[in-house]
């Protein structure tokens, strides 16, 4: 045991073994007489610490080391048996004590044949160790070239996944800076309005200011002529001289008399009021502003013209609206965004007020369906505009129409009896919005096959479809199915 734990204090600097021979020099380390032979044959000197060293075959065996240095040796010989001792019995069974010859190809371990036939591995197949083992490794080498070829696509899927990454973040900045850019135009164009809206103020403020100065020098001017002859007056009738009253009053005076010279001058005169006004900009700055940017702001939204070959279907003059008719009655000849729209008919010609529910649009709509009733109607429309690349984006004013359908073919957002949902490639998904909206905005992305709605009023996001694929070219898609005495078309926004 001491051999054990002082076998680092028995080791030789030099051999780095356990002492053979161990000599001690002046100094007092400690070698084996073989390895200090060899060293200072090269240079007289302890290898430790760099002492002088006389001749080292004068040197005594220390017989101590020696002895404590070959029980650490038997301490390591004895330890190494009690090794190969423990796995030669390793090799033998541990619950039945017999050598392991089999290797269960079900359980996959060692076996003894007292193991083969007992209940544990009864039904398994076995096979002979050295049967097993050249079987396993055979399957192991094939499977090696099996990692190989796994960790050669795990490795191009990670090179691929961190260029991805790379092209992700360089997008990132370049979308960054695209918003940067867009944004100090917004800014430049805010900042350099404001800077004309404040100087027209300036200048109005100068301008009123300037009238108001010089009316205000002429009161003063007045003011201080008054108080003279004030002055004066009051230092004359303090004399009582008759002579020298008179004198001294005709002093300096005009042929003015009395009643000329206190002739009241205040009704001569008249503050000067200018009240500054910047017109709307005073009141409705930011809806002016905001109607000025749309004339500057690019891209703007698509201005969308559309057409129909049903006769149920009924586009306006200017392209941009879009009503249901009933068969065999005369479409509508004309629309108005101001005042509604006219139409004719054989029973004559009526004017549409608005497009809400009130009580002229239902009357006006009864006298052009006749007595249809509520009869319902699917129309379908497309955009004359063809999309083939890039991203678009056009809004369209729903109004208050019972069921429409808007987005591109196939791929769209449908309204009905209340509720919203995304139609694409048969799956229909709902969706929620927080109040009902009056305009819808679609975003098309050819690039991506992405197509998004918003709930154009607030600019809120409400979904994103991503079709399998888009038949170039696309145009936008409109469906509308209205009550015979309804009167709500859909309309595309230009801004």
């Amino acid at each position: 045991m001491a051999s054990a734990f002082y076998s680092e204090d028995l080791t030789c600097p030099v051999c780095l073994s356990i002492f053979t021979d161990p000599v001690t020099l002046l100094c007092g380390h400690s070698f084996c007489r073989g390895c200090i032979t060899a060293v200072l044959s090269a240079q007289p000197q302890c290898p430790q610490c760099r002492t002088a060293v006389p001749d080292v075959a004068c040197l005594p065996t220390s017989h101590i080391l020696k002895s404590l240095a070959e029980k650490a040796k038997e301490g390591v010989k004895r330890k190494k048996e009690h090794g190969e001792e423990k796995a030669e019995s390793a090799e033998l069974c541990p619950e039945h004590e017999e050598k392991l010859k089999l290797f269960c190809v079900t359980d996959q371990q060692l076996a003894c044949i007292i193991c083969r036939d007992g209940e544990r591995h009864e039904g398994h197949r076995f096979k002979p160790i050295k049967e097993a083992a050249a079987a396993l490794r055979l399957e192991l080498e094939e499977g090696m070239e099996n990692i190989c070829d796994d960790i050669l696509t795990t490795e191009s899927l990670a090179n691929t996944q961190r260029e991805e990454i790379t092209k992700t973040k360089e997008m990132s900045q370049q979308l960054t800076t695209q918003i940067h850019r867009q944004f100090e135009q917004m800014h430049q164009f805010l900042r350099k309005r404001e800077d004309e809206i404040k100087n027209e103020l300036k200048h109005k403020e100068e301008d009123a200011v300037e009238k108001m100065s010089k009316n205000l020098n002429e009161i003063e001017t007045a003011l201080g002529e008054s108080r003279e002859l004030e002055r004066k007056v009051k230092s004359v009738v303090k004399i009582e001289d008759s002579e020298k009253f008179l004198k001294s009053w005709a002093e300096g005076n005009t042929t003015a008399t009395p009643e000329h010279l206190f002739q009241s001058r205040a009704f001569d005169l008249q503050v000067v009021k200018t009240s500054l006004s910047l017109g709307p900009y005073e009141s409705h700055l930011q809806f002016f502003i905001w109607k000025e940017m749309l004339q500057v702001i690019q891209p703007r939204a698509e201005l969308l013209s559309l057409k129909s070959n049903n006769r149920d279907i009924t586009v306006s003059d200017d392209g941009r609206s879009l009503f249901s008719t009933l068969n065999g009655m005369q479409a509508p000849q004309s629309f108005s965004s101001a005042s509604g729209f006219a139409f004719s008919s054989a029973a004559g010609s009526h004017k549409i007020k608005d497009y809400n529910y009130g009580a002229s649009t239902r009357s006006g709509c009864k006298s052009f369906f006749g007595n249809f009733g509520t009869q319902m109607m699917a129309n379908h429309a497309f955009s004359v505009n063809e999309f083939t690349s890039g991203q678009h984006y056009w809004e369209t004013e729903v109004g208050h129409g019972n069921y429409w359908e808007l987005g591109i073919k196939d791929n769209f957002l449908k309204y009905d009896n209340q509720k919203y949902a995304i139609c694409s490639s048969n799956i229909t998904t709902e969706v929620v919005f927080a109040a009902r909206p009056r305009k819808i905005g679609i975003y098309l992305n050819c690039t991506s096959n992405t197509l998004s709605f918003y709930n154009a009023d607030n600019m809120k996001h409400a979904h994103t479809v991503r079709p399998t694929v888009m038949l170039m070219p696309l145009s936008a898609y409109f469906n509308i199915r209205a009550a015979a005495t309804e009167l709500n078309p859909l309309t595309v926004c230009w801004y």
